[in-house]
């Protein structure tokens, strides 16, 4: 990995934006999440790469018990004080959890559903990580896997970690046809809106279920 590829990858890196601002992320749960989760009955789910909180949230007011996973405590304690103000049902339902992605992964089929969106390392990394998280995934489960795709072109100032986004068909990649199901492997377009004008960009999104 690079020296810029290790130094978006510290904790002192995400605590220092996290702590920059009162609110970083729009507050609404991944589009994503929202699209492929709501008709799943709750169970246990792991949001990796948390942030502020707003997809762990968003699970535990639909009664899904949550492990919210990030390298920042400045973004887990932003996460854990805003789901203490929506109330003590839906912030109990939440364990937030410090641990780096490059080391840690989920117990081997502990989780109904395994969540990573727009979780973006080096390719090796990013591999071995999300085949720790497939391992995660309780038979009968979904892995839902969501990060910017290649065919667009990073915005100024990031384009040197380019080589972080990735496809659905290479996470599809790495899973077991034998043992897996591969749901959804595509790149829906959307439209955002920046300061020199709206862009169009794809999201890669895999969802698999790991076979009973």
């Amino acid at each position: 990995m690079t020296d810029d590829d290790l130094r978006m990858l510290r904790q002192d890196f995400w605590d220092d934006r996290y702590g920059s601002s009162p609110q970083i992320w729009s507050g609404n749960p991944n589009p994503h999440l929202v699209d492929r989760v709501a008709r799943l009955a709750p169970g246990r789910a792991v949001d990796v790469g948390s942030g502020e909180g707003a997809d762990a949230l968003w699970l535990a007011e639909r009664g899904w018990r949550v492990t919210a996973i990030d390298v920042s405590p400045v973004a887990l304690r932003k996460g854990a004080e805003r789901a203490a103000a929506v109330g003590a049902e839906v912030a109990e339902r939440i364990t937030w959890t410090r641990a780096d992605v490059l080391e840690w992964g989920p117990d081997a089929g502990a989780f109904d559903l395994v969540s990573a969106q727009f979780m973006h390392l080096p390719p090796e990394p990013r591999a071995a990580l999300f085949t720790r998280l497939a391992a995660g995934v309780a038979p009968g489960g979904t892995l839902l896997i969501v990060g910017h795709h290649p065919v667009d072109l990073a915005p100024e100032g990031y384009r040197h970690l380019h080589h972080m986004r990735f496809t659905a068909e290479e996470v599809a990649g790495l899973l077991d046809p034998e043992a897996w199901e591969v749901v959804l492997a595509d790149a829906p377009a959307r439209t955002v809106e920046r300061p020199d004008g709206v862009v169009t960009m794809h999201d890669a999104r895999l969802e698999a279920r790991r076979r009973a």
